[in-house]
């Protein structure tokens, strides 16, 4: 019998994007959660925040899940474009790698991703981490996931599509309108996009994050069924 997946997000809007791009329907849950007994798609706040606490309601009746971290990633490597997948052989944190041992169906893994506390803002720094870690993209949840799945003795694997590359700066504050259980608030974003100047960014970044999220949920479909 195939393994149920349990696909875990930071932000909301991920959540739904999934969601809805793999026809799963909403959970009674008091949070961002969709799915059936074959997979479940919830968002678990930035930096994975709210795993632990979620991940029993969200695996009731399921059983011995495949994790998957999946959503948006910030491009590290030059090489690495808008909208591009990354599916990473492994994901480092702090002085801790963690293999990525379970290989998403039809994709070939490459390279390692990055898990950091807080959003990497310029491009000044995307190179330093780069340069430093050698990883080729960077995310604030993956590491986490990982650790739970190996805790449990869980399968686990990541997917995430690239939103901003090298190149690219964001505005620091952008994470200050996601709360801890991953809501945007709306109001919040605009102001800092607005106080960063890059109200014109805003609309090619929401272009490049759809896009992104439905090649996501594109590798995804193989676990869905």
């Amino acid at each position: 019998m195939t393994r149920p997946a349990l696909i875990l997000t930071g932000v909301e809007t991920e959540a739904r994007a999934l969601a809805k791009a793999l026809g799963l329907p909403r959970l009674g849950l008091p949070f961002a959660a969709y799915g059936h007994e074959r997979a479940r798609v919830a968002a678990i706040g930035p930096g994975a925040g709210r795993l632990e606490e979620r991940l029993p309601r969200l695996t009731e009746g399921l059983s011995s899940p495949l994790l998957v971290s999946a959503g948006l990633c910030g491009g590290l490597a030059p090489s690495i474009s808008r909208r591009q997948l990354v599916v990473p052989e492994a994901v480092l944190q702090g002085n801790e790698r963690h293999p990525v041992v379970e290989r998403l169906p039809g994709r070939e893994a490459r390279g390692d991703l990055l898990t950091v506390g807080a959003i990497v803002a310029t491009p000044e720094e995307k190179a330093r981490l780069y340069l430093e870690t050698g990883a080729i993209a960077v995310d604030m949840e993956s590491a986490p996931i990982l650790a739970a799945a190996r805790r449990r003795g869980w399968g686990a694997v990541v997917v995430r599509a690239v939103s901003d590359d090298a190149q690219e700066a964001l505005p620091a504050g952008l994470l200050d309108a996601v709360d801890a259980g991953g809501r945007v608030r709306v109001g919040r974003a605009l102001v800092a996009l607005f106080g960063a100047g890059m109200l014109w960014r805003a609309l090619a970044l929401r272009r490049d994050t759809a896009a992104g999220l439905a090649a996501v949920a594109e590798a995804l479909r193989p676990l869905v069924g």
